[in-house]
Order: C-alpha cells, then structure tokens, then sequence
C-alpha cells in the first residue's frame, strides 16, 4: 500500500489549493474526490473576490489575498484564471438598505479597508447601466472578481504538474484511527494511508467527521446560478445589493454570471442531488432586472445548482482537530471561501508542514462552538 503524508478529502478550490501549497512545501500529498475536481460549489458560485461584507474574522484573509496572492496567480499556475481587480457596488434603493450598507462600510474601515458609500450618481459614475431606482452604494474599489472553474483548474494542474496525486470519483466514508492518531481513510473500496488528513469535502465533510466523533454545527444550502448570453462589455465591477436580491460579474467571454437568494433556501435543499427549481431562478432574474433593466431582455442559456456548506455562525472552520493528532478541517465556508481560497491554501499548508500559520486562524477553531462552560 502506498504511504502518503497527507491526505485532502475533497477536489474543490480549497482543496487544489492546498495540495499545490503542500507540494511547494515537498508534501507526498494525494487529494480524493468523490465526484470530479471542482464539480461541487467551486464551480457553481458568482466568482467574487472580495474583502467588503465579509465577517471580521474573514476580511484579514481576504485582505491578505487580494493584496499579495490574486494579482500574481495566473502567472503563478500557468492559466488565466481571469482576476480582475475592478471593484464591487453594493446596491441600495431604501433607507433600510442604507443602514445596512452603512453598517458595511463602518465595519471595514475599522479593519483599514478601503470602503466607501456613495450616492446614486457617483454610483451610475461608476456604473451607468443600473436603475435610476438605486439611491445609495457601498464602493470597494480593491474588490473584484474571477473565473471559478479556471482557477480550482489552475490549481489542480500545478499541483498534478508538481508531482501531487489525485483520484476522483471515490467517496470518502470514513477516517482510519491507529492508537488514538490518524491513519488514513477509507473509501468505498480502498484504504488509504497518511499520518495526516485534512477534510475539505463541502458538506460531505459532516458524515466524514462523525466518524470518529468530531462535529460541527453545519448544514447544507441550495444555491443557484445562471448564465447569460453573451453581451457586448457593460461593466468590469463586482455587483451585489444591500438585501442580497443577487451578486455576480461580466466575464471575459461577454455573458453574466449571477447567483442570488429566492427567500426560500431553507425548503429547497433537501434532494440528495442539486435540483434547480422553478421558483429560484426567475427569483434571481426578478432581483437582478429590478436593479438593471437593461439586461431585461437578455436570454439566460443555463442555470445550475449546488450545495454550500454553512456553519452556525457563518464562517468556515480552519483548524486542527486536537484531540486526533493528524486531523486538520478545513469546511464550512458559507457561500463565500473562493475568494480567499488562495489564502487558505497557503495558510493550511503552513499549520500542517510548520505547525503555525503566517496569518492567525484562531478565529476558525472547530471547538469555537463548544458549550462555554
């Protein structure tokens, strides 16, 4: 049986991430899917890379990775994973949505970020295709956005190129236990082994867990996104609105890529597989015209589905797991860890290989949910 030194449960962005950290850093690494590379939320989200409305605890991550990691990453993994750094509106239209936004811009200024409000027309300045309903906006102009599926490809050809292996469509069901400390997994027809494992499997990393009784408060919601024809270049920016009607960007080909809240997440996401429904969709479509009319026309080629892994508090869980030497989590990113997936990856290799990262990451702890006592 071949040894390895570490284990990632899961083919997505984090986990393609970490494995090419973990190879600069000389790690034996394998990485198991149970589908195909970058087949869950990594490829089925809007593509943000922002630090503005992130939690607190995240925007140190999303900072570090805007500033030092994203401008460099296309030449770094040899694809262009289409990162621009262009700005994200926020978009407001009611006194209600002001506070909110408001409360947005407070809270990244005390962390240094560079954020401001706006009115609606240094709003329509930036972008002048919106409603002239908008009245308010919050503006980060370091904020952007790039092609998911390209950069969790871009990181899983550099760290295949490095020598890391991978296997796809093979479920992890469970982690090998040898005298209290990791071992490995098992998978539905194999064992494999490593003194370390790190689960990045989405919210299939709850079942995994359990297995050897570690838990998290997590549950799965459905999110949806969809495709335009292509258009004629409207605007660079990051967009998304104070009440979370939708968020998305213009790509580089031409056609939007939009994701958004129907209100009803909770009764959508309990099929096993990702289903789009007829309400969710023209949710979205209804969001997205009231702020832009322009696109009112504008043929939507494809929708799809997927399953995000949210935590009780919103924010993921980046941490090794003490009481099992040899287990490292890294789950639970609520909807938006793409863009800080490259922070991540480095900052997960560092706490495995060096046992300290360069960035703290004391605030993602798995026991933070822990009855205080």
């Amino acid at each position: 049986m071949k040894q390895y030194d570490v284990i990632i449960v899961g083919g997505g962005v984090i986990g393609n991430a970490m494995a090419y950290n973990l190879k600069k850093a000389k790690s034996n690494v394998l990485v198991l899917e149970s589908s195909e590379i970058g087949n869950g939320g990594s490829s089925r989200n809007g593509g943000g890379v922002r630090q503005s409305g992130r939690d607190p605890r995240e925007l140190p991550l999303a900072m570090y990775a805007i500033k030092d990691l994203w401008p460099g990453l296309s030449e770094e993994l040899g694809v262009d994973v289409e990162y621009h750094k262009q700005g994200n509106l926020r978009l407001g239209k009611t006194e209600a949505h002001a506070k909110i936004l408001q409360n947005i811009v407070n809270q990244g200024l005390a962390l240094g970020l560079e954020l401001r409000l706006v009115d609606n027309q240094e709003a329509r300045d930036i972008c002048p295709y919106m409603s002239k309903e908008v009245t308010v906006a919050s503006y980060c102009p370091t904020d952007g956005h790039a092609n998911p599926m390209k950069a969790t490809l871009a990181f899983y050809k550099k760290a295949r190129e490095m020598g890391a292996s991978f296997i796809s469509g093979e479920k992890v069901t469970g982690i090998k236990l040898q005298k209290g400390k990791i071992n490995g997994v098992v998978t539905e027809s194999n064992l494999y082994e490593a003194p370390i494992v790190i689960v990045a499997a989405g919210i299939d990393s709850k079942p995994i867990i359990n297995t050897v009784g570690i838990d998290i408060p997590m549950h799965r919601m459905l999110l949806e996104a969809l495709i335009t024809e292509v258009q004629p270049p409207m605007f660079p920016q990051m967009l998304g609105t104070a009440a979370a009607d939708f968020y998305g960007h213009q790509t580089d080909h031409g056609s939007f890529v939009f994701g958004g809240s129907s209100g009803l997440e909770p009764f959508t996401s309990e099929e096993a597989m990702p289903i789009t429904r007829t309400y969710t969709a023209p949710s979205i479509c209804r969001g997205i015209m009231g702020y832009f009319p322009v696109l009112r026309s504008v043929n939507i080629v494809r929708t799809w589905s997927g399953f995000t892994d949210e935590t009780a508090d919103h924010v993921p869980v980046l941490s090794r797991v003490d009481e099992l030497p040899g287990l490292y989590l890294a789950c639970g990113f609520s909807g938006h860890g793409f863009g800080i997936a490259p922070a991540v990856g480095q900052l997960m290799a560092e706490l495995v290989v060096e046992g300290k990262p360069s960035l703290s990451l004391d605030a993602f702890r798995y026991d933070r949910f822990k009855a205080k006592g």
